[in-house]
Parts: structure tokens; sequence; C-alpha cells
């Protein structure tokens, strides 16, 4: 290769992660203003994020276009390749952390109607709030190709899970005791689910990272995963 083209090549690789990087951070506010429009119950701010969930899709799509476009040109071997699959394969699951987002501000237009379930509230957002910084820890190694903090995001899953069990037992609790919240609660209970399934795209973003860095698949061990049905 020349050097024009080698330089070309590697600007084409540069411009995939950076694009990439670019769409977590959309992805991270777009999860943020969701939980923030349910908590304060803040109907514009969730109007936007509906908005622009597009704008997630349109990043996903370009992105594989481009990683296709340059595996089928240049044809990269190795960490190249890693690095291009890698890129599409965080793309999606950021692509899904904006549907789940998007969700959520649905969800927040529907709770604006009925009485505040502050307690439950609260609990939603802590639970929110360690979501979104393994989100933002997760993003942060992939921009700078930490292994460590991913495979640290990745050991921390089961943290999400219990506060999701706990967030499960909190809300059953509350419609038993009173039938007057179960339509409230139910809205909760997807919102908390939907917060669970971010958490797992983080630690999907963590594992693609530890392949995309080590070549190897990061199994030390099924992730530990309950389910508050069987709790």
């Amino acid at each position: 290769m020349t050097e024009h083209i080698v330089k070309s090549y590697e600007d084409e690789l540069n411009t995939l992660t950076a694009e990439c990087a670019r769409m977590g951070g959309l992805a991270e506010a777009q999860v943020a203003d969701g939980l923030d429009a349910m908590v304060r119950r803040d109907l514009a701010l969730a109007e936007q994020v509906l908005e622009r969930d597009e704008r997630l899709d349109g990043l996903e799509a370009d992105i594989e276009r481009k990683a296709i476009r340059l595996i089928a040109l240049r044809q990269p071997m190795a960490n190249d390749l890693r690095r291009t699959v890698a890129a599409m394969k965080i793309a999606a699951n950021l692509e899904r952390c904006g549907d789940l987002a998007k969700n959520i501000a649905k969800r927040a237009l529907v709770l604006s109607e009925s009485e505040p379930v502050t307690p439950l509230t609260r609990s939603i957002e802590r639970m929110g709030r360690l979501v979104s910084s393994r989100l933002k820890d997760v993003l942060d190694a992939y921009t700078s190709s930490d292994l460590d903090r991913a495979i640290q995001v990745w050991t921390r899953d089961d943290e999400v899970d219990e506060h999701y069990n706990s967030l499960f037992r909190e809300l059953l609790t509350y419609m038993m005791g009173d039938p007057r919240t179960i339509t409230a609660c139910a809205h909760l209970l997807f919102v908390a689910k939907n917060l669970e399934r971010i958490g797992d795209h983080a630690t999907n973003i963590a594992e693609i990272i530890h392949y995309e860095i080590t070549g190897q698949d990061l199994v030390s061990g099924k992730r530990p995963k309950t389910d508050p049905l069987i709790s």
C-alpha cells in the first residue's frame, strides 16, 4: 500500500470509531433525559426524547453502511476487522438503548396524567442513575480502549439486577396494598424493565470491547442473572 492509501484507510477506521462514540453520547443523553422527564414529569422533555430517536436510528444505519463498505473494499484483517465489526455491533446496542429511552419517555407522558407515587419514583431514579453511569463508563472505555474499565462494567452487571428485583417487589407491594396505584405501578414496572435492559446493553458493549481489544470472548463464567419471578 502507498502511504496515501494507508492514511486513507486509517482515516476511515478512525471516522467509524468517532461516529460510534458520537452516537454513544447521544444515547447517553436520551437515557438521562428520558429518566429526567419521568422523574420531573416534564412533558416537553419527554417529547424531545421521542423526536430525537430518529437521529439515533439514522446514525446506526450510517455506521452499518460504512462498516460494510470498509469490509468490502478494504478487506481489513485481525485488529482492524475486529475494530470495524465492534463499531457496527456497538451501534446496534446503542440504537436499542435509544429505543428503550424512547419507551421510558412514552411512559413519562402517561404517568404525568396520574397521581405521583413519589417513593417508587425515587427508587426508579436511583436505578436509572446507576444504569446511566454504567453506560457512561462503558462508552468511556470504548473511546479510550480501556480494557480494565470495560471488564469492571461487565462484572458489576448484577448490581443493576439487584435494583430491578428490589423495585419489582416494591411495586407489587404497592399494587396489592392499594389497587388504585395499579396502572401507575404497571407503567413504572415497564420503566424499570427498560432500565434493566439498558444495563444489559452496557454489559454487551463491554463484551464487544473486550473482544475488539483482545480477540477473545469474555467468558470467565456465565454472567449472573436473576429472575425476579423466581428469586
